[in-house]
């Protein structure tokens, strides 16, 4: 066991666009996204110990332990070791929850991806995104590292270079609930599947965004904003939204614009994440 306590990145990521092909009889649907990293994280420090306990902080209010993705990958790991082996996880939460940015899903892999280094248990990146995939439909994206296009479910990834623009990420006071947009019964849902080719060369769309408009009317008002300055879209389905900009100044300029009752951010996009250059440099 590695013991050293690190600091690990667990960065967000946007959905640069989204199609749903079909609704599965499983419930689950299938789709086309396209995911790319952005340079804002939140930061897990992993303390191993032999305590053969998972521990985690702070505590996030409203949800219990055993509930925390965090903690249900730790678990997942716990079957691999010894039974003495345990963990202190202390989360720096940046990332908004509920945005549409990955931030619980993210946080998952990277714990996986951090004990599987902290506990020398060698597994594979496939084999520990076989295990994240049972945590959610985003966890894989995180541990595979690259930007890629995801189908199925959102767990066949083919890798893809998209230019790395700059991004202005809003961020609406309200929590979108991604069972409601699934649910919602004027989501599309017969989109033809496409060529990674086809995918990359058009203008590109969300196909949640106006349910989530729909039903989120904060949302709504933050798209409407940002539409006047740059092409805008929702990431995910989440409650955020982005603007695409050539330079960092850019859109710094508009940052300066936004409303006061609006959190914004300016972030990156890169094609390799934090994470997997992180990890690469501890090897």
């Amino acid at each position: 066991m590695k013991m050293t306590s690190i600091c690990w990145p667990a960065p967000a990521k946007l959905n640069l666009f989204l199609y749903i092909n079909k609704q599965r009889d499983d419930g689950y649907h299938e789709l086309q996204t396209l995911f790319q990293f952005i340079d804002r994280c939140d930061h897990l420090t992993l303390s191993p110990n032999l305590s053969g306990i998972i521990s985690l902080s702070p505590c996030i209010e409203g949800l219990k332990k055993e509930d925390n993705l965090i903690y249900k990958a730790a678990m997942l790991l716990k079957e691999f070791c010894p039974d003495d082996y345990g963990v202190h996880i202390d989360l720096l939460k940046n990332l908004p929850m509920g945005g549409g940015l990955g931030g619980g899903s993210s946080d998952a892999a990277t714990t996986l991806v951090a004990l599987n280094y902290h506990w020398e248990l060698n597994l594979s990146k496939q084999k520990l995104a076989k295990i994240g995939l049972s945590l959610g439909a985003d966890v894989p994206i995180f541990i595979h590292g690259k930007a890629a296009v995801a189908e199925g479910v959102g767990e066949k990834l083919q890798d893809v270079y998209p230019r790395e623009d700059h991004y202005l990420v809003a961020v609406p006071d309200c929590h979108v609930s991604t069972a409601t947009v699934f649910n919602d019964p004027h989501l599309p849902r017969h989109r033809a599947k496409q060529a990674i080719t086809e995918l990359m060369t058009q203008i590109w769309h969300n196909d949640c965004e106006p349910c989530v408009k729909n039903n989120y009317p904060k949302v709504a008002k933050v798209i409407q904003w940002l539409v006047e300055y740059a092409p805008t879209r929702l990431t995910g389905t989440g409650a955020c939204a982005f603007s695409t900009f050539a330079t960092a100044l850019e859109a710094r300029l508009i940052q300066k614009k936004a409303p006061p009752w609006l959190n914004v951010f300016v972030c990156k996009g890169l094609n390799r994440s934090p994470l997997d250059l992180f990890l690469s440099k501890l090897k």
